[in-house]
């Protein structure tokens, strides 16, 4: 039977209520992608990546052969195989090598048409990789950051998975091998069309992680929890009603403690953080984006008192609304700090009293 949520907002099915919050998500956090560079190495080869610019998530995309991946930031070691994609949400330093163990072949960089290509003289198995960016919009860094995990690996040949299955992973396939064609031809456009294709990778990545239910913590894990995914579907589509613990719990067919308990294993934190998040993204895109005064955007993302909403809004930002709109229709919208981020958790009593 479907569950209606204020507004009209319906979620009939699981996979919908999934669909959801991912167009939301999608919705709240602006981003591009761009191609930066194919490397075409024989082992032995090694690349080795700093930390990653405020705002930026490196991708990898294997074409063919294989490679170990590092994280250096304390993260796991991945092992890749032709058809993986590898995200890093946190911008982590990494190593990626052929395992080996033997010191690396030199390698060059040249341009060739509309991208760069590294390359070196090694005769071992060739490795034909994509290697790029995501450029994150601020503040939604700290979404990315909170919510995602700190890598993301999707498998586009694993397993035998039919298409039937795992659909999602198949038409993920499907780009990644577009990618590979426009990267081999090279032709007049292709750097715009894979800078194109990239930013259509990273949703259908999260979606095909999403769909395989790879993630043990963070939005993915939350998203693809059989029974809290209603509650997460509910808080990405109507973040402007006053959810309480009680009612979010009874969509999940839940006792309160009992919810309390999986959301905050699956997520990491409360569902009142999450509300919060969410509310703060629309109110930061709505500021930006809008000429709206700040008392008609408070309402909009569930605040009745425009002083709450401005006390929330500074301590989850680190300035007033009015500021931000300034600084970001002058295209200096700042890095939101982590003493911004740890004060957000002390949000307004208003938002906790239904706890």
């Amino acid at each position: 039977m479907p569950i209606k949520y204020a507004h009209g907002v319906v979620a009939k099915t699981r996979t919908q209520s999934q669909t959801d919050w991912l167009t939301r998500f999608m919705e709240l956090v602006t981003v591009t992608g761009k191609l930066e560079i194919r490397c075409a190495l024989g082992t032995p080869w090694a690349i080795e990546y700093t930390h990653a610019r405020a705002q930026e998530i490196p991708y990898h995309v294997v074409l063919t052969g294989r490679a170990l991946l590092e994280n250096s930031e304390g993260g796991a070691t991945l092992e890749l195989r032709a058809g993986d994609i590898v995200l890093l949400p946190h911008g982590s330093a990494h190593v990626l090598h052929d395992g080996s163990g033997t010191a690396p072949v030199p390698a060059r960089i040249r341009a060739s048409g509309s991208f760069l290509v590294r390359e070196n003289s090694g005769t071992g198995e060739v490795l034909d990789m994509l290697c790029g960016r995501f450029v994150v919009a601020p503040p939604h860094d700290r979404l990315i950051r909170t919510y995602l995990p700190s890598e993301l690996v999707v498998r586009t040949e694993d397993i035998g998975i039919s298409a039937r299955s795992l659909p999602q992973t198949e038409r993920l396939s499907r780009l990644v091998a577009l990618m590979r064609a426009e990267a081999l031809d090279n032709e007049v456009g292709s750097g715009a069309i894979l800078s194109a294709l990239s930013s259509a990778l990273f949703a259908l990545t999260l979606r095909a992680a999403d769909e395989a239910g790879q993630s043990h913590t963070g939005v993915l894990a939350l998203a693809s929890h059989p029974r809290l995914a209603p509650a997460a579907a509910a808080l990405f589509n109507d973040p402007a009603r006053a959810w309480t613990l009680p009612e979010l719990a009874e969509l999940c067919s839940m006792s309160r403690a009992t919810f309390m308990r999986h959301f905050q294993a699956s997520l990491g934190r409360s569902p009142m953080d999450l509300l919060t998040d969410i509310r703060m993204s629309a109110a930061a895109n709505a500021l930006r984006q809008s000429t709206s005064s700040t008392e008609a955007i408070a309402d909009l993302v569930g605040y009745q008192s425009v002083s709450a909403f401005r006390r929330v809004f500074a301590q989850w930002m680190g300035m007033t609304p009015g500021d931000w709109r300034q600084q970001a229709l002058k295209g200096a919208a700042p890095h939101l700090p982590d003493d911004a981020a740890d004060a957000a958790d002390a949000a307004d009593e208003h938002d906790r009293a239904s706890e």
